[in-house]
């Protein structure tokens, strides 16, 4: 059997931590920035794990299953 590809778009989007859950960035911070308040932007800065259903489907993606 041949090897399994690794989804481009997903390893380009998502990391894998230490502990093996995934990181991702928030949607919405790429443009029409004047309408969000400061603190939504703030918030929308930093990265944050995936939920477990995603976490699971990422995974497979990535070739870690």
């Amino acid at each position: 059997m041949p090897k399994m590809k690794t989804h481009s778009s997903a390893k380009k989007r998502f990391k894998i931590t230490g502990t093996g859950k995934v990181k991702r960035f928030h949607a919405n911070s790429s443009h029409l920035m004047r309408k969000k308040s400061k603190k939504a932007k703030l918030r929308l800065r930093h990265a944050t794990l995936c939920s477990k259903g995603d976490a699971k489907r990422m995974k497979l993606l990535l070739c870690l299953r």
